[in-house]
C-alpha cells in the first residue's frame, strides 16, 4: 500500500511538472506579452492581430500523427518530444531577452512564432503521455493535477512575469522564464515510460501481412487526413467538438478583454499581474473541487455545473465596466471567474481523455485540445472590433449568452450508457 502510495505520487508530481513546464511559455505569448505591448501604446486591434502568434496551439492535431508515430523509442516514445522541444523553447525564450521591443518587434514576434511552434509541439506528447500513465478511474484526480500544473505555469507566466518586468526590466526576466523551463523539465528526465500500444489496423488492411498488424506508413495526403475525419465520425464527437469551441470562444473573448479594460482603467501593471496571480490561484481551488465533484456526480453533471457557474460570473465582469475598480470588487469578480474556468477546465479535460483512444492518444488528444484553441484565437482577434461596436458591457454580455449557449449541447455530447465514452473502454482492455 505505502510503494502503491508512493507510485501515485510520483505519477501526480511527474504530471504537474509537465504541465507546468509546457504552460510558463504558452501562458506568457496570452497573458503577459499583449499587456506589456498596451503599455507600450499598441492599438487593441494590432494586439488581437499579435493573437495569432498561438495559432499553432489551434492547429497542432495537423502534425499530431506524426508525433504518435515516430521518436526514439531509447529515449521513450512521447518522453524523447517533450525533452527535445521544451529545451529548444527554453533556448529560444533566453534569446529573445535580447531583443528590445521598441525597434525589433518584427524579430521578437519570430521568436514567439517559434516558441509557440515548440510550445504546441510539446502539449501534443505531454497530453499523451498522461493519457498513458493514467487510469480511467484516475483521470479526475489527474486532471485536477494538470489544471493545478497549468495554473503554477499561468501565475508564473502571466501574472508573475508581469511583476517582474515591473520590477527586473525585459531580459532578466525572461532569462528567468528560460531557466524555470529548465528546472520544471527534471522530472521528467528521470521517468521511464512503458512502451506504447501498437497501433491496430483491420485484417483487411492493405500491405499488412498476418505477422505484422502495426499500422503502415502513411501512404498520401489522403490516408493521413483520413485520420482526423474519422476521428470526427465517432459517436458524439461532432457536438463535443462544437461544444469546446463555443465555450472558450465566449468566455476567451470576455476575459482577454478585461484585462486590457483593467489596463484602459489605469489599473497599474503590478495589481494587473498580482490579480493574475490570484486567478490561477483560484484556478487550482477550482479543480481540487471538481476532482470530488466528478467522483460524486460524473462527468455530464459536473459539467454542467461549472458551465452554468462560468456563464453566470461572466457578467460580474459589467460592474469594472461601470466603474466599479474598488479593489475588494475586483477580487471578488476574478475569484468567482477563475473558480468557474477552473472547474470548467478540469472537467472538459477528463472527458477530452475518456474520448481518446490509447494506441492514438496524441492525435486524438490533441484534435480535442485544437477546438478550444480555434475558439479562442478569433476572439482575441476580432475583440478588439468587437469591443469598439457594442462597448465593453455588450462584450461581457454576448460572451455570457454563448457561453450558456454550451448547457444545451453537453447533455447530447455524452454516452447514454456510461459517462466514460464506451468506446474507449473497449479499447483500454484490447491493449
Amino acid at each position: 500500500m505505502v510503494l502503491q502510495k508512493y507510485s501515485s505520487f510520483k505519477k501526480y508530481g511527474l504530471l504537474g511538472s509537465l504541465y507546468l513546464s509546457q504552460s510558463l511559455p504558452f501562458i506568457f505569448l496570452g497573458k503577459a506579452l499583449p499587456v506589456v505591448l498596451r503599455q507600450e501604446g499598441l492599438s487593441l486591434t494590432a494586439i488581437g492581430f499579435i493573437s495569432l502568434l498561438i495559432l499553432p496551439i489551434t492547429f497542432k492535431f495537423l502534425w499530431s500523427p506524426l508525433i504518435d508515430r515516430y521518436s526514439i523509442p531509447a529515449f521513450g516514445h512521447y518522453r524523447f518530444w517533450i525533452i527535445t522541444l521544451q529545451s529548444l523553447v527554453a533556448i529560444v525564450t533566453a534569446g529573445c531577452s535580447w531583443i528590445n521591443l521598441e525597434t525589433s518587434l518584427p524579430l521578437l514576434l519570430a521568436g514567439m512564432l517559434v516558441i509557440a511552434i515548440g510550445c504546441a509541439s510539446q502539449d501534443i506528447a505531454t497530453d499523451a503521455l498522461a493519457l498513458g500513465l493514467l487510469e480511467p478511474q484516475e483521470r479526475g484526480l489527474g486532471n485536477a493535477i494538470q489544471c493545478i500544473g497549468v495554473s503554477l505555469g499561468s501565475m508564473i507566466g502571466g501574472g508573475g512575469m508581469l511583476i517582474l518586468l515591473n520590477h527586473l526590466g525585459w531580459q532578466n526576466s525572461l532569462l528567468i522564464l528560460s531557466s524555470l523551463m529548465l528546472i520544471a523539465l527534471l522530472p521528467v528526465l528521470f521517468h521511464r515510460e512503458r512502451p506504447k500500444p501498437p497501433t491496430i489496423v483491420p485484417i483487411t488492411a492493405p500491405l499488412v501481412s498476418k505477422h505484422d498488424r502495426r499500422s503502415p506508413p502513411f501512404q498520401g495526403m489522403l490516408d493521413y487526413f483520413k485520420i482526423f475525419l474519422d476521428f470526427c465520425q465517432r459517436p458524439r464527437m461532432k457536438v463535443w467538438l462544437t461544444t469546446l469551441l463555443l465555450f472558450n470562444f465566449g468566455y476567451v473573448l470576455s476575459a482577454y478583454l478585461f484585462d486590457l479594460l483593467l489596463v484602459d482603467l489605469n489599473i497599474s501593471l503590478e495589481n494587473v499581474g498580482w490579480l493574475e496571480v490570484l486567478s490561477t490561484g483560484t484556478n487550482i481551488l477550482g479543480s481540487l473541487i471538481t476532482s470530488g465533484i466528478i467522483a460524486q456526480v460524473g462527468r455530464k453533471r459536473s459539467l454542467i455545473l461549472a458551465c452554468s457557474l462560468a456563464a453566470l460570473s461572466i457578467l460580474s465582469y459589467i460592474a469594472p465596466a461601470l466603474g466599479w475598480t474598488q479593489l475588494p470588487i475586483l477580487v471578488s469578480i476574478t475569484v468567482l471567474t477563475s473558480l468557474a474556468l477552473g472547474m470548467v477546465v478540469t472537467n472538459a479535460f477528463t472527458v477530452m481523455m475518456d474520448k481518446s483512444h490509447p494506441e492514438s492518444a496524441a492525435t486524438d488528444y490533441a484534435i480535442q485540445a485544437s477546438f478550444i484553441t480555434l475558439g479562442s484565437i478569433p476572439a482575441r482577434v476580432v475583440s478588439g472590433m468587437v469591443v469598439s461596436g457594442i462597448g465593453y458591457i455588450g462584450v461581457f454580455m454576448l460572451s455570457s449568452a454563448i457561453v450558456g449557449l454550451c448547457l444545451l449541447l453537453i447533455p447530447r455530447s455524452f454516452q447514454r450508457s456510461n459517462s466514460v465514452d464506451a468506446s474507449v473502454v473497449s479499447a483500454s482492455l484490447r491493449v
